[in-house]
């Protein structure tokens, strides 16, 4: 009995007893996304209003998954940090600034042509599962070559990123 109990104890206190981080967001009802404010075309404020390709492919995304989009502004230096933190489930950022592979974090696959990725916490494989499902529904659609055309047209691809 007490083996057993010590058992229990050391599954329910391992990481891998941990709740999915697609459960925690399930629970909120919300997606917290970073962005930065002046990154444009991907995310900046335009009359006190938040736009870009980040808020609107964040906004489809969240939609895709059930969620409401919730967009926090944080400066470059604080994006991936926050999002390993857990203070932001997804960082939508541009491809000059991902996160090494073998870092603290999984991605999604990449977005579009720009190649754009998403990382999240890492060992999260339903989350990553329901990201890149989401993620496909829209390029299947047409929504992300939509995006990009709207977003990207006539931008060089230094100045957009890459």
């Amino acid at each position: 009995m007490r083996s057993t109990i010590g058992v229990l104890l050391a599954v329910l206190i391992t990481p891998l007893a941990q709740a999915e981080l697609i459960d925690e967001i399930a629970d909120r009802g919300e997606l917290r996304i970073a962005v930065q404010a002046d990154n444009a075309p991907y995310s900046f404020k335009e009359n006190e209003r938040m736009t870009g390709f980040e808020i609107e492919l964040g906004q489809d995304l969240a939609h895709e998954l059930d969620l409401r989009a919730e967009f926090v502004e944080a400066t470059a230096a604080e994006v991936l940090p926050g999002v390993e933190s857990g203070k932001y489930d997804v960082a939508l950022t541009p491809p000059t600034e991902l996160p090494a592979n073998d870092g603290p974090f999984d991605v999604s696959l990449p977005i579009g042509e720009k190649k754009l990725v998403i990382p999240f916490q890492k060992d999260n494989p339903a989350f990553e599962s329901a990201v890149n499902n989401a993620l496909q529904r829209l390029k299947d659609s047409g929504r992300t070559a939509e995006l990009e055309q709207k977003w990207f047209k006539g931008v060089p691809q230094t100045a957009a990123g890459q």
